[in-house]
């Protein structure tokens, strides 16, 4: 029996889409279009910022050991919302990342997770991030909304939030470069 060519075609076309269902394929090719579509986050104009209420959150860090978000007051902070089993939030974090390498030394970065630790450890090691995770403690009060992951915000030196940013978005381009940079040089 001959199969022609019109029904060859079509069962490779069958088995590669079947394939982003059922393979290590279709997750990374997932990955790659939410990276592709993501966004630039969106700068919330300097009369319509808010500032925090104040700095008063405690949260555990990659130890699982408490601390207070008090010792980022007067500090510029990026803050990340996210979850291992999300799709888009691993889409995000490669972003984030690199935003990380480049200014850890220079911004508070919180990479928050509601998480217990054993699945996270394992999401970190497989996607070999390095950037510190912190734990949120459910029920504990924020200075501002938890938002569901994704998420972003991004704090002044002040408390103002600059940027919060719902669903995923590309954090790691000029735009976001130049606003922290002239977010640290701020007084």
């Amino acid at each position: 029996m001959k199969i022609k060519k019109r029904t060859l075609l079509n069962i490779l076309l069958f088995a590669f889409i079947l394939s982003f269902f059922l393979t290590p394929l279709g997750y990374h090719s997932k990955v790659f279009l939410n990276q592709l579509f993501a966004g630039n986050p969106t700068l919330i104009a300097q009369e319509n910022r808010i500032a925090i209420s104040d700095y008063k959150w405690t949260l555990k860090d990659p130890q699982w050991e408490f601390f207070s978000f008090e010792k980022s007051k007067g500090k510029v902070v990026f803050i990340n919302f996210w979850a291992s089993w999300r799709l888009p939030c691993a889409a995000e974090l490669a972003g984030i990342q690199d935003l990380y390498d480049a200014y850890s030394d220079r911004v508070d970065f919180y990479i928050i997770t509601d998480e217990e630790r054993p699945p996270v450890e394992a999401f970190m090691a497989e996607k070999k991030f390095h950037f510190p995770v912190t734990y949120l403690i459910i029920g504990e009060r924020a200075p501002f909304e938890v938002l569901a992951p994704p998420a972003s915000y991004l704090i002044d030196k002040q408390g103002h939030i600059v940027i919060q940013e719902e669903g995923i978005a590309d954090w790691n381009n000029k735009k976001i470069h130049d606003l922290l940079d002239e977010l640290l040089e701020e007084e």
